[in-house]
């Protein structure tokens, strides 16, 4: 036997007796790419809020200042872009938690074993679909002379046109199925033993729900928040095809980007989705809901 034979016979030894270092060797590579990309992505994103553009050549001066932090944070039009971009991804989440559980706990606890695949399969299929394609879509429906102009003439109803209210559909649509999936995965852990006791015990369906389900749950709906709110919080397409005149902090990076544009200030905007994310899963590792992920 070579002493190359022995040296791999002595490291597969090592590797078997300590499945700590085989995960350390298995993960190091894609972890390391991770570092690289993201966090390089957010030093790079830090290093560029600090520069400064030039105002007669428009070319990027790399002086350190934090001007461009300042502004974003004592402007009043930057303040209340800020407050509505996370007024409206608050609300998304909110809608999509009230419109998932039902339809989770419908999956998980009222419907048949067989048929659960295929209504997991029907939750995913939007996501199949192209994301244009269903945010034009709910644009014709917001359009003048569109679907909810269509249904709503009989009552007199109109559309409310593109605006807040737009926004606030199409996004709590397009991040629907990210909420719905981690709540059925949560209500299928969630024994039958613990309802079928409250209901021995006397306790109505609505006090099931409210005192043994929703304490449960409560961190796989944290958890699908993550997804909703942070997609949210960052889109700026949607924003642009039926947000109408309304601004959110997607569209301030994407308006200052560009050659005309002022690069540093929008890096400076692009932080505080990313201060704000990082606030929002400090306190869902609070609640237990990266467990849930």
């Amino acid at each position: 036997m070579t002493l190359q034979d022995n040296r791999r016979r002595r490291l597969s030894a090592r590797l078997t007796r300590s499945p700590r270092t085989r995960l350390a060797l298995l993960l190091s590579a894609p972890l390391l790419w991770l570092g690289l990309a993201y966090l390089g992505a957010l030093t790079a994103l830090l290093l560029t809020a600090l520069w400064s553009t030039n105002a007669f050549t428009g070319a990027i001066e790399r002086v350190w200042t934090l001007d461009n932090i300042r502004t974003v944070l004592t402007d009043s039009v930057y303040r209340t872009v800020t407050i509505r971009t996370i007024g409206v991804a608050a609300l998304v989440t909110v809608l999509d938690a009230a419109l998932a559980l039902p339809v989770a706990f419908f999956m998980a606890k009222v419907a048949r074993r067989r048929w659960q695949p295929l209504l997991v399969a029907g939750i995913l299929l939007p996501l199949w679909a192209s994301y244009l394609v269903k945010a034009y879509a709910w644009r014709s429906m917001f359009g003048g002379g569109g679907l909810i102009d269509w249904a709503g003439a009989p009552f007199g109803i109109g559309s409310p046109g593109y605006g807040l209210t737009a926004t606030v559909c199409t996004l709590a649509y397009l991040w629907f199925p990210y909420m719905v999936l981690p709540i059925f995965a949560g209500l299928e852990r969630l024994p039958d033993s613990l309802l079928e006791a409250a209901g021995d015990l006397g306790a109505r369906p609505g006090r099931t729900i409210r005192t043994v389900v929703l304490p449960l749950v409560f961190p796989a709906v944290v958890a699908g928040s993550i997804f909703t709110f942070s997609l949210s919080l960052g889109d700026y397409v949607a924003v642009e095809i039926v947000g109408g005149t309304k601004q959110f902090l997607g569209n301030l990076v994407y308006d200052n980007i560009g050659a005309a544009g002022n690069q540093p200030l929008a890096a400076a905007v692009g932080l505080v989705p990313v201060v704000v994310m990082i606030v929002y899963l400090f306190l869902a590792r609070r609640a237990g809901a990266l467990e849930n992920l």
